[in-house]
């Protein structure tokens, strides 16, 4: 286990890749009509038609029905073209209410073609139905289509940049709010990608990899990357340095330095100071042009983030320091009993294993983790004549003994933070047993703390294959029989069973941190 890893971008399957460029690398348009010669005509007028930079896929459908069909596959259409009267007199009608409130897609530019004005009437039209443009056959010569055609697509390229802004900003809103949540910096990140692609104009087709990004920490003498897409992935928690000489662009090294947003021929790069001492820095290429009000907003947005990832950087500090503040408790503790500090690193990943594997959540799991180094700590206030005495105690020393549960739970238990709460539970429930045979409270079964239960197991099978000053090392197979034979008299049945089946993993534990 690396406190340092990150979670790198999730990179999706070639194919998915694949299919995801192909899509986005046209508009595509479906033209719904029951006339086969205007199906024809239609087709013939937008054939080699480019917009944007994109040249049209044309997808025809003769009806309603037929239509669904299409709509309903994996494919952004982003014009239709609907004939009104088909396989009914408002079959076309139809389909524009279903699409707009039953397919639910609000995206697509709607425009309804009619051989039959009459039926029909335009005011009555525009005015019940969510369509983007009403016109008759005759009227639409090639040039209007064209035009037609193009002020579509325009605004439904400017609709999906609102919508990748509005989905950027929920992730990033979703995210800040459990920005101080274990392992939150990927989720934020990528959300902080996904904005920024939005704001650029950058059609990804939810398609990451495609994407070349990196987020950087840095001072003046370390630096990491700490989140990468595309070709840049294989940089993640390397060096800064590692990386600049790989963008082919020598300024990038020269902009590190200088505080600010700078935008390049294809790159943009937002360098933020950082109230650590440091700087944060932002780098995407493959950008376009764009225009004042989004380089003001990505301004905007870049120092706003700049101050989440110190929030995040301040932390990850504390974090840190309160882990290593428990381990040194926990290790001077087991000092004094002849322990190693690999003890409690063993109990520890023990507790997250079988609390993970038993179904806890993620937070539950994390405070175990954290807190079961703890379970020790009132044995600092047990004499060493007893609490390294190479036999058997006896009756007062074993009293004597026995008072460290309660004493690690009082010197826990009004502290205000969740782990030393936990490790006050922790402490003085782990020698509890199923039966209600333990100590100090004699509790019993459920009324035993999940907590406590995980660690009695862990701490118990811990000391069995491990030589202490009363005992030689047990072999695996003289451990499992105990751990078999206590089961519903010291330990939890459940975690009996749990320990059993993945005896062998917990042995890599013990095998990486040995005495």
């Amino acid at each position: 286990m690396n406190d340092d890893d990150f979670l790198t971008f999730k990179e999706e399957d070639e194919a998915e890749v694949s299919l995801g460029s192909e899509l986005s690398d046209y508009w595509h348009l479906l033209i719904v009509d029951d006339d086969n010669s205007v199906l024809a005509v239609t087709q013939l007028v937008l054939k080699n038609i480019e917009v944007l930079g994109k040249a049209l896929k044309l997808h025809t459908a003769t009806s309603a029905a037929q239509a669904k069909e299409l709509l309903q596959k994996d494919i952004p259409f982003a014009m239709a073209l609907i004939d009104v009267v088909m396989e009914t007199d408002q079959a076309g009608l139809d389909l524009v209410h279903w699409i707009r409130n039953e397919h639910n897609n609000q995206h697509i530019r709607l425009v309804l073609r009619t051989g039959q004005p009459g039926q029909a009437p335009e005011k009555e039209v525009i005015t019940n139905y969510d369509i983007n443009d009403y016109r008759e056959k005759t009227e639409l010569t090639a040039n209007k289509l064209y035009t037609l055609t193009c002020v579509c697509l325009r605004g439904y390229r400017d609709i999906i940049a609102l919508y990748e802004n509005k989905k950027g900003l929920e992730t990033i809103i979703k995210s800040s709010n459990k920005i101080f949540a274990h392992q939150s910096l990927d989720d934020f990140t990528r959300g902080i990608l996904q904005q920024l692609c939005a704001l650029f104009h950058i059609d990804t087709g939810s398609v990451y990899s495609n994407v070349n990004f990196i987020a950087a920490s840095y001072g003046e003498n370390s630096s990491k990357i700490i989140a990468a897409t595309g070709r840049f992935n294989a940089y993640l928690n390397h060096s800064l340095d590692d990386v600049i000489e790989q963008v082919g662009d020598k300024s990038l090294k020269e902009l590190c330095n200088q505080v600010g947003q700078h935008f390049g021929d294809n790159y943009f790069i937002g360098v933020y100071e950082s109230h650590l001492g440091g700087k944060n820095l932002f780098f995407i290429e493959g950008i376009d042009k764009i225009n004042t009000l989004d380089r003001q907003l990505i301004e905007i947005f870049g120092t706003n983030i700049g101050v989440a990832f110190d929030n995040q950087a301040l932390y990850e500090e504390v974090e840190i320091t309160q882990r290593e503040m428990i381990y040194r408790m926990s290790e001077a503790v087991e000092s004094r009993s002849k322990e190693t500090s690999n003890h409690v690193k063993r109990v520890a990943l023990t507790c997250q294993f079988l609390a993970k594997a038993l179904g806890l959540s993620d937070n539950e799991i994390e405070i175990i983790y954290k807190a079961s180094p703890l379970h020790d700590i009132g044995k600092i206030a047990i004499p060493d004549h007893i609490l390294n005495k190479p036999g058997k105690l006896n009756a007062e020393e074993w009293i004597k003994m026995q008072s460290h549960a309660q004493i690690g739970y009082d010197i826990l238990s009004s502290s205000e933070l969740t782990v030393l709460r936990a490790g006050a539970t922790i402490a003085g429930e782990h020698h509890e047993n199923w039966d209600g045979s333990g100590y100090p409270n004699g509790k019993k079964a459920e009324e035993i703390h999940i907590y406590g239960r995980i660690t009695a197991i862990a701490d118990v099978f811990d000391a069995l294959v491990n030589k202490r000053c009363y005992k030689q090392a047990w072999n695996i197979e003289d451990t499992m029989d105990f751990i078999t034979e206590m089961s519903g008299i010291k330990f939890d049945p459940a975690l009996v069973e749990l320990v059993i089946k993945c005896k062998d993993y917990l042995m890599v534990i013990q095998n990486e941190y040995s005495d």
